[in-house]
């Protein structure tokens, strides 16, 4: 035991030695893997863990304790806030449906990113560039956002999931896996979306896994549920609380338990009157 130290302390000891002022700054208060490229004009808090092969583009601002995990490729103007972990590797459960050999493993956010506190984003993700992820949020492996689009404080993102451009997903609302939402979408807060009819029982459910599909301008009120496979049509609308049990039509107003149709979507709401591009 008392060798291994010495060995270890020893390595410590050569890279810090080799290493350039600013690589020694950096050192006494992070670790840095020799391997990662990291801009000389990138900011690195306390107690950070940069792992192998790690880019970093310049102007990117790192917090204390964050962790950036093997492989990681992070743009330029990017800033990653306290306690977040960045790459992060998924556990796999014998029992998991997707295994972890199937997952790609680069983790890539791009330029102008602002990356909360506590957030924790997977291995095999790609955000777009001015993405905000706010605190507390997760987003799963394999998962695709676009870019301007907004992910609130404590939503989840589960795996295999895309998110277009100029989405808003506000505070606490659940992205079951294996969904589809595309550009200029609203998710209240608190709505959840579920992927298994079968609610965990038999081996057959797995061959009819589906999330949600949410197409260009749809918007979801706060506390809606949405069955599995459901597809919420272009500039579809589902009021808050609604359980959804079937597809929403285009530009159409469902609501209730079970939602039903309850009007059009007033002309002025219209994604095609908005301007937004």
């Amino acid at each position: 035991m008392k060798h291994s130290i010495e060995y270890a302390l020893n390595l410590l000891k050569t890279y810090y030695l080799n290493a350039s002022p600013l690589r020694k700054e950096l050192f006494l208060k992070s670790f840095i893997d020799k391997t990662a490229k990291i801009d000389l004009s990138v900011i690195i808090g306390n107690f950070t863990s940069i792992l192998k092969n790690v880019k970093i583009g310049k102007g990117t601002i790192i917090g204390n304790c964050v962790s950036i995990y093997e492989g990681a490729v992070i743009g330029e103007g990017v800033r990653i806030d306290d306690n977040s972990v960045i790459g992060k590797k998924p556990l796999r459960s014998k029992w998991s449906v997707v295994q972890e050999s199937e997952i790609e493993k680069t983790l890539i956010i791009r330029n102008e990113c602002l990356i909360g506190s506590n957030v924790i984003i997977y291995s095999g993700s790609s955000i777009g560039s001015n993405v905000l992820i706010a605190d507390s949020s997760q987003i799963r492996e394999s998962v695709s956002i676009g870019e301007y689009t907004i992910i609130g404080r404590n939503v989840t993102v589960e795996q295999e999931t895309n998110i277009g451009r100029k989405c808003k997903l506000e505070t606490g609302c659940y992205i079951t896996a294996y969904s589809q939402i595309e550009d200029f979408c609203f998710i209240a807060p608190m709505v959840t979306t579920t992927n298994d009819n079968y609610i965990g029982r038999t081996e057959e459910r797995k061959k009819y896994f589906k999330g949600v599909t949410i197409r260009k301008g749809g918007r979801i009120g706060a506390g809606a549920v949405i069955l599995p496979g459901i597809e919420i049509k272009e500039d579809g609308v589902v009021g808050a609380g609604a359980v959804v049990t079937r597809d929403v039509p285009v530009k159409k107003i469902v609501a209730g338990v079970p939602a039903k149709v309850f009007k059009n979507v007033p002309e002025e709401q219209l994604l095609e009157n908005q301007d937004w591009e």
